[in-house]
């Protein structure tokens, strides 16, 4: 999947770059860059993600793991949940994360504000439809 790390590796540069901005298809969108840990391979790798911040709590966001709306959940959720924790790096600030999976109708409210503010999330869910729900995870920085 040598085009989709390409393409990572460029908004990454550009995120850093920007201290955390990003432009494209990106641009105003909030992005982290989620680093996180093979759970087989125990290799680092980071992850460009759209977040949703938490209106209350500073200190939490929420990722979706919808890979884009296809059949199956990124390897980076799964990464993820198997750590329970992970690093961010959120405009030009670095921090680590207890990471935690929303479900129920947390997880609903949390997706549907997103997909509100970004259509494109309704269409990922669309595209699942049947055949998983898109995960939600918190991000708490510890």
């Amino acid at each position: 999947m040598p085009a989709a790390n390409d393409w990572n590796e460029k908004i990454i540069a550009e995120f850093r770059a920007n201290e955390g901005r990003v432009g494209g298809r990106f641009e105003g969108a909030p992005i982290v860059l989620v680093h996180h840990r093979g759970r087989n391979s125990g290799r680092e790798y980071v992850n460009p993600i759209m977040y949703l911040p938490d209106d209350s709590d500073g200190d939490t966001i929420y990722v979706f793991a919808t890979k884009a709306g296809a059949p199956s959940n990124p390897d980076w959720y799964h990464n993820l949940i198997a750590a329970g924790a992970g690093t961010v790096e959120r405009g030009a600030e670095t921090y680590h994360v207890i990471v935690r999976e929303v479900t129920g109708d947390s997880r609903d409210r949390v997706y549907d504000e997103q997909a509100r503010r970004y259509p494109g999330f309704a269409d990922y869910a669309q595209r699942t439809a049947g055949i998983r729900t898109i995960p939600v995870l918190e991000m708490r920085r510890s």
